[in-house]
């Protein structure tokens, strides 16, 4: 075999009904289960293997297999918005950059619709149910910090920010890889169902003959992958035996679906051993490098640490009382995980796929150009700036999102005043960083939040009675008077002078005019005290107590964060 990844060291016929050793590992795609889940009822199946299937009967009458708004919204019996909402969900985490899906214009995507085959998949996963962070050793230390305001605080403040800065690491949070292994464990589980629903019965033949042709097989892409990295540039049909010497100029002879089941069941065993293994190495006293738990104080850009993943997430972890900057040498094509940070500044000035920003309190983290999606969770009193194509805002308290988004912000869970308001910031970088990752400035939905429900089917904890289909708290709308530009120190003079100079988002009408008014009063502040009357002693006296107000200002606002990177220059 020349494949970069090698599929098999069985001299087996690859059409025999014989099952071949497995000799690779198999990962699942993380970004379907951390970005792809949604907390609505009518997608939550009680037999998903027979309702997919009757609902691919329905659907697949289209010659092209794909399926628009319209039809499943009239297919699910949900609304038009939840529909929309299905297709834009399925785009940021579908496996294929080409599909049309992905590259369609926003007004195009109602009528380009999803291929029928990632929709049933996209469906199927509804059901997965999220691995919970392990409960805290003091619970009584987190109750006095945490106060139960909500009627839901039972069951979700294992789940609080502030239980993350006692504990003041991961290690009650699941970790990589025991959320890959319990992955890999639903996928073991469902692989029957997962594999019937992509496969086609023979003509005359009972259910034990159903096949699975190559396309239908590259189609698990949505959910897994072969090797540490992937099989980027390689279609996922090359690491499998099945299909790996098929003729490009000829179709590929269909092969059972039971063959199929039996190969990848062997290789799921075999990875959910080797994730097993690591763990106990790392339990040992080896930790593996690639999931470490790292705290981080430094103020300086260079000398702050944090840690890379194998699966290009990166982790900014544990930042405390001080600034944190990467730029795009740093994380180009990457993810990033924030993760308890507090009284803090962090700046992610690069272009990503995917961002997720977990247990943080009273800081402010701006975010570049974010071309999948966005997942902010359990944070308190954070101010979150960010461009990108979509985000979700999960079980939030007090928090104000500056948004540039192609898409309406999702809210979903146990939510507590929280507000959005037009994007107010750039950097000399980030139209070029938009442009990357496709995001569009001339649309801007920060203002039409879509409001889901509080409770979360897919997490394991058990949910109070009569409240499963109770709407989350919405965001109101910053008040144009509240509204500031957040300004980003300037650490790119050494670079080429790139083409962002102004915020790229365009204010609408009441925020422009609110920003120019407070620009002219504060002009006439400043005339009228360079005019002021007043002998040398008392301009002495004047200034001075303007000094001791702007300081106790920068303290009172958490402003006097944002020195800190200045300070580290």
């Amino acid at each position: 075999m020349t494949d970069s990844i090698e599929p098999s060291t069985s001299t087996s016929d690859p059409n025999s009904n014989s099952t071949p050793t497995p000799t690779i590992l198999l990962h699942p795609r993380r970004e379907p289960f951390e970005h792809g889940l949604l907390p609505i009822q009518k997608l939550i199946f009680t037999d998903p293997v027979q309702a997919l299937t009757q609902l691919k009967e329905k659907l697949s009458s289209s010659l092209a297999l794909r399926v628009g708004s319209a039809a499943l919204a009239d297919a699910l019996q949900i609304s038009s918005d939840h529909a929309r909402l299905i297709l834009d969900t399925l785009s940021s985490v579908l496996h294929s950059e080409s599909d049309p899906l992905v590259t369609a214009r926003p007004e195009d995507v109602d009528s380009i619709g999803a291929d029928l085959r990632d929709l049933v998949l996209f469906l199927y996963i509804q059901s997965y149910k999220r691995l919970l962070p392990r409960s805290h050793k003091d619970s009584a230390a987190v109750a006095d910090v945490w106060p139960s305001t909500s009627a839901f605080d039972g069951y979700l403040s294992a789940l609080s920010p502030l239980q993350l800065v006692r504990s003041n690491t991961r290690r009650f949070m699941p970790s990589l890889a025991d959320e890959e292994a319990h992955q890999l464990s639903y996928l073991q589980k469902h692989l029957a169902n997962i594999l019937s629903l992509l496969s086609e019965p023979v003509e005359g033949e009972g259910e034990e003959s159903m096949i699975l042709t190559m396309k239908g097989f590259e189609h698990l892409g949505f959910l897994i992958h072969f090797g540490d990295k992937g099989s980027e540039g390689v279609p996922l049909s090359q690491a499998a035996p099945f299909f790996a010497n098929s003729d490009p100029d000829m179709p590929a002879v269909p092969v059972l679906a039971s063959q199929v089941h039996d190969w990848l069941l062997e290789i799921i065993a075999a990875s959910l051993e080797h994730v097993s293994e690591k763990n106990s190495a790392k339990e040992s006293g080896s930790p593996s490098s690639s999931d470490q738990d790292i705290a981080m104080s430094d103020a300086s850009p260079g000398s702050a640490k944090a840690s890379q993943s194998a699966s290009s997430s990166f982790f900014i972890e544990g930042v405390s009382k001080s600034s944190y900057v990467k730029q795009a040498s740093d994380l180009k094509n990457s993810s990033v995980k924030v993760i308890n940070c507090h009284d803090s500044v962090i700046y992610v000035l690069a272009p990503l796929r995917y961002a997720t920003i977990y247990g943080c309190s009273d800081a402010t983290i701006v975010l570049g150009a974010v071309g999948k999606a966005v997942r902010v969770e359990h944070c308190e009193r954070v101010h979150v700036i960010l461009a990108s194509k979509r985000v979700c805002i999960v079980n939030c308290r007090e928090c104000i999102f500056f948004l540039g988004v192609n898409q309406r912000p999702l809210i979903v869970g146990d939510n507590h005043k929280l507000q959005v308001a037009p994007y107010n910031t750039f950097y000399s970088q980030l139209e070029e960083h938009m442009t990357e990752v496709g995001i569009d400035a001339t649309i801007n939905r920060w203002h039409e939040p879509l409001a889901l429900g509080v409770i979360d089917p897919h997490d394991s904890l058990s949910h109070p009675a009569g409240v499963a289909d109770a709407q989350t708290e919405s965001a109101a709308c910053l008040d144009p008077d509240q509204f500031t530009n957040f300004l980003i120190p300037n650490w790119f003079e050494g670079e080429p002078i790139k083409s962002t100079g102004n915020n790229p988002f365009p204010l609408p009408d009441l925020y422009f005019t609110s920003q120019q008014r407070n620009k002219k009063n504060l002009g006439e502040i400043q005339q009228i005290l360079r005019e002021a009357p007043l002998e040398e002693n008392r301009k002495r006296e004047l200034s001075c107590a303007l000094h001791i107000y702007f300081k106790d200002w920068l303290y009172a606002s958490g402003n006097i964060r944002q020195l800190y990177c200045l300070l580290g220059d």
